[in-house]
């Protein structure tokens, strides 16, 4: 499942569902397993420091993953501009081990197609949810994503939330849709990405 969690982030981010190639690709560093009910349920603060200082590895151009339950969360992470200017420690993305192809039926028919990673891994690369300042002026920041002013549940075909032009970006993995509804990064998204490598993450 680990394996094909990587091949899922390889097609989504090569634009395999119908979007833009973003240009990024994922090679599997190594799997460690640790037993540690704390840190099975942590959720963001807390114990979730004491987790990834203890398991962190390799620099802002390593992608850590730490699959656990995550309770209320589907998964978390931080941009990098939060973490990488002094809690480095706290780099990287935090997933619903439940979320994974073929792990379990919790999210059947929702989030099961392994691309929770997709969305969350959108933040570790300086990505904002498509409808973070909903309507106004500034959005999510990338041109090309329709300004959103709620997070979509569902694949709602034609919701449009805001006045300006566009309907909502609803098969953006950066909205809240479900995994089958979602099938792209815009060329605007690729490029803030590309740049927050080079900022942040290139060795």
């Amino acid at each position: 499942m680990i394996n094909d969690q990587i091949r899922v982030l390889d097609t989504t981010y090569a634009g395999g569902e119908g979007g833009f190639n973003t240009g990024f690709r994922f090679t599997l560093a190594g799997v460690d397993r640790t037993v540690n009910a704390d840190w099975f349920y942590a959720y963001p603060g807390g114990a979730e420091h004491q987790m990834k200082r203890a398991l962190h590895t390799g620099g802002p151009e390593t992608l850590n993953m730490y699959l656990r339950t995550a309770g209320d969360y589907l998964g978390w992470a931080y941009l990098p501009d939060i973490t990488l200017k002094g809690n480095s420690y706290l780099d990287g993305v935090v997933i619903d081990w439940e979320s994974l192809r073929g792990a379990s039926t919790k999210y059947a028919d929702r989030y099961d197609q392994g691309e929770t990673a997709t969305h969350e891994i959108g933040h570790w690369v300086n990505l904002e949810h498509t409808f973070f300042h909903g309507c106004n002026g500034e959005g999510d920041f990338v041109d090309d994503t329709p300004y959103e002013a709620t997070p979509t549940s569902g694949c709602p075909a034609g919701k449009g939330t805001c006045t300006a032009p566009g309907l909502d970006p609803i098969h953006n993995y950066m909205d809240y849709s479900y995994d089958q509804c979602y099938t792209e990064f815009t060329a605007g998204q690729a490029a803030c990405m590309q740049d927050a490598w080079l900022t942040f993450r290139a060795p």
